[in-house]
């Protein structure tokens, strides 16, 4: 007679001999070792020969059911918190049941380490001294990584922390010298393994992780470039490609999310050594970095051809998808290219973060324009006229003269329904509009610090992240008015939303959960927040973008890249509401060791 065997006390996975219907993909339960659910885990299955990850959440009573996959080798793990991960290895049959059995994390600091970096970033905000070092150090030292990731809540002497702050300042992460001297001590206390993992069991006690239990989404991971590669910003063209700007390695990627297929497309260099025009004023560039012009954000023009900014060779990049060519245009007036949108009759808008302009150019006419955005003090404009005459002239920069604390850094851009033209000053609490025919302008001071990129809705409204205060902020351009809420990510003012996008369609707002590895959609009809929980441990996402379906695409690029979990970006989707398989069967089974 056939004996069923105990559940293991050591990682397992149980391979059920029951089959299932051959539509079904991967399905079963997860559970714990003594049997019971384990709801809202995530569970995963790697396509070894796509690179591409396809993840969904356990519901309430522990089942989980993937979509059917390409064909394929595939490698799957069960995650959830406070247990050890695992991963049963090269699975070719998706129509067997699988129950993932999960054991208990035993050692306090293994399963701290677990916690996302917006949890460890909390015990840095809260040792720091005043509100202003508190915000000052939450807009500057997390606008390129996450803070309180593995790689950052690392114990350093003095020597190695002065080293990090002026590879900080040389790429736009400026101090001012009273936060610079306190940081050291401050983070070395913070982020001690043993206070820190009491206060961190005390904490996840007090505010529990968001639970994914029933969450009916499918997320998608693929991966492209390398660890030294930084996916800044996607864009989903209409023909179904989603390209991507790889900063560090001046490639355009294209994703085929129908096969897989990836390809690449090298930028032209323009005959510039490595970091551009900024070669012979500072090193603003990370190690292996293989940047001449440094494409940053990247949007399709209504003929179908990709305009991307390429901050480091001050120039804005034209890619023609029909013959795979490249047209490159001089930004004659201002600096640094950063991010661009279109408006109603096809001009391309982009915000000059360095020089402190917003400029236009007409495809129709080549026309450029060059706005120069005003400064708050006497200082400021100063930096913001002599950093352009400095890096032309190969002279180097000091340290306060970067995107950082001594300048203004005009950076989202969006386009209103009449034609507004409207930016966010990151560094000055401030957003405005342009009055595109007379350029004229109108400022606002924003009641939170860290305006980044912006967005419309259908109604005209204007919605903004407040970076360094972890708020979610609508603007009514009618009325002048501000409403703010919390972002749900716990503890409170530990997220750092990098961007939005509004969905036009349903009026959701999808927010960056930057900090926390996730995605966040407020609805504004209920006023409620669902947050996602994303696979991969240290996703920095920087921008979000729709497809046709209803697809929310972002993607992870912390730099550098060999910080996130697997070493290295992905492009990633999003799918709510995706069509789930039929639950395995529940009947009693025998169970393979």
């Amino acid at each position: 007679m056939k004996t069923a065997l105990p559940l293991p006390l050591v990682l397992a996975f149980l391979l059920l001999a029951t089959a299932a219907p051959a539509a079904e993909g991967f399905h079963g339960r997860v559970l714990d070792d003594h049997g019971r659910p384990l709801a809202g885990a995530l569970v995963s299955a790697r396509n070894r020969s796509l690179a591409r990850t396809t993840s969904v959440y356990a519901g309430a009573d522990g089942r989980y059911a993937l979509p059917r996959l390409p064909e394929g080798t595939y490698d799957l793990r069960a995650r959830q918190f406070g247990y050890r991960d695992g991963a049963l290895m090269g699975i070719d049959d998706q129509s067997r049941a699988v129950d993932l059995a999960l054991v208990l994390e035993t050692d306090d600091y293994d399963r701290m380490a677990q916690l996302p970096s917006n949890r460890w970033f909390a015990l840095a905000l809260a040792a720091m001294p005043n509100e202003r070092m508190r915000e000052e150090f939450d807009r500057q030292c997390t606008f390129c990584h996450q803070q309180g990731s593995w790689a950052t809540r690392v114990e350093r002497t003095p020597e190695q922390w002065e080293k990090i702050f002026s590879l900080m300042a040389r790429m736009g992460g400026v101090l001012t010298p009273e936060t610079r001297r306190a940081l050291p001590g401050i983070l070395n206390r913070a982020y001690e393994h043993t206070t820190a993992v009491s206060r961190l069991k005390e904490q996840v006690e007090r505010e529990p992780l968001p639970g994914g239990a029933g969450l009916p989404a499918v997320i998608d991971e693929w991966d492209v470039g390398d660890r030294a590669s930084v996916q800044h910003d996607i864009v989903v063209h209409p023909a179904g490609y989603i390209y991507a700007a790889d900063t560090t390695k001046d490639m355009l990627y294209r994703l085929d999310p129908r096969t897989g297929e990836r390809r690449s497309f090298k930028i032209p260099d323009a005959g510039l050594p490595l970091a551009g025009i900024f070669a012979g004023s500072t090193n603003v560039l990370p190690p292996n970095a293989d940047a001449h012009v440094a494409p940053h954000s990247l949007q399709v023009a209504p003929d179908g051809k990709l305009w991307v900014t390429l901050c480091l060779g001050n120039k804005i990049g034209i890619f023609d998808p029909a013959t795979e060519h490249w047209t490159l245009i001089d930004q004659r007036e201002g600096l640094y290219p950063h991010t661009l949108r279109f408006d109603q009759k096809g001009r391309a808008w982009y915000t000059l973060a360095v020089s402190n302009h917003v400029a236009m150019i007409d495809p129709s006419t080549m026309e450029q324009r060059t706005i120069r955005l005003p400064a708050r003090s006497w200082m400021q404009a100063l930096a913001v006229r002599i950093t352009p005459l400095l890096v032309r002239s190969g002279l180097p920069l000091p340290e306060t003269v970067s995107e950082g604390a001594m300048l203004p850094v005009p950076y989202g851009i969006d386009i209103g329904p009449d034609g507004g033209v409207w930016f966010s000053q990151l560094n000055l609490r401030r957003i405005g509009r342009i009055d595109p025919d007379t350029g004229r302008y109108e400022l606002f001071d924003t009641p939170f610090p860290g305006p980044r990129r912006l967005r419309f809705d259908a109604h005209g409204n204007l919605w903004i992240p407040g970076f360094s205060a972890g708020v979610l902020a609508r603007f009514n351009p009618r009325t002048s008015e501000f409403r703010t809420w919390d972002l749900p990510t716990r503890p409170k003012g530990t997220e750092t939303p990098y961007a939005l996008n509004v969905d036009r369609r349903t009026d959701a707002v999808w927010i960056c959960g930057t900090n926390s590895d996730t995605l966040i959609r407020f609805d504004p009809r209920d006023e409620r927040f669902t947050v996602y929980p994303l696979p991969t441990r240290v996703t920095y996402t920087r921008e979000i973008d729709f497809d046709a379906e209803g697809g929310v695409w972002t993607s992870n690029s912390n730099t550098p890249g060999w910080h996130i979990e697997t070493t290295s970006p992905q492009i990633i989707r999003l799918v709510e509401n995706a069509p789930r398989p039929m639950a395995a069967v529940t009947a009693q089974r025998d169970v393979a060791p």
